[in-house]
């Protein structure tokens, strides 16, 4: 009987954890992600969007530099968190270099984070290879996704659009191509 209650309590745990009530956002300060149901592309409009942590680290490609999502305030930005041991980003990266270089005069600013590259070389030649001229943050570890909380670490690839205010827009886990999610930018862009 002790076995059954115990099951039946942990049962009503996980379903009181699971519901949050406004799909992938909980209602804070700072942006909070929650598991949205099975969904892959998760769209926050006006006042479901919140502040992003400022995310900073290393720059890839010059070592002691450092970058910031904050060093883009008053922009878009799309955050893209790669590694070059990942497939599709060697299709996505070369996207959002398409997007990036045609929307940068817009107030479009692309980010990438490289994460699980414990040695460098490797994905500075993935950046010199395709070319990219968008910034990355190095960070191997991933610390900088700890302060996205409950953000799924382990979703490489994955994206995420703040708006000018630096609010949570969009986050896209899955691997993408420009013409997913250009619509959302062109929209931010324009607000």
């Amino acid at each position: 009987m002790k076995r059954i209650l115990a099951a039946v309590l942990a049962s009503v745990c996980v379903l009181a954890g699971c519901s949050t009530g406004n799909d992938a956002v909980s209602q804070g300060s700072n942006f909070e992600f929650v598991a949205p149901g099975g969904k892959t592309d998760i769209l926050y409009e006006g006042a479901d969007r919140q502040p992003i942590p400022n995310l900073s680290g290393e720059d890839l490609m010059t070592e002691g530099k450092t970058i910031s999502v904050a060093d883009y305030a008053g922009k878009v930005v799309v955050i893209n968190i790669w590694g070059q041991w990942c497939a599709p980003c060697r299709t996505e990266a070369p996207e959002l270099e398409k997007l990036y270089l045609a929307h940068q005069t817009n107030g479009v600013q692309v980010l990438g984070l490289d994460v699980r590259d414990d040695d460098r070389s490797a994905p500075q030649d993935f950046v010199r290879n395709r070319q990219l001229t968008y910034p990355s943050i190095y960070d191997p570890p991933g610390r900088s996704l700890l302060q996205l909380s409950g953000y799924p670490r382990n979703v490489v690839p994955s994206t995420i659009i703040l708006d000018k205010q630096q609010r949570v827009a969009a986050v896209y886990l899955r691997s993408i191509l420009a013409s997913d999610i250009e619509p959302v930018v062109q929209r931010l862009a324009a607000e």
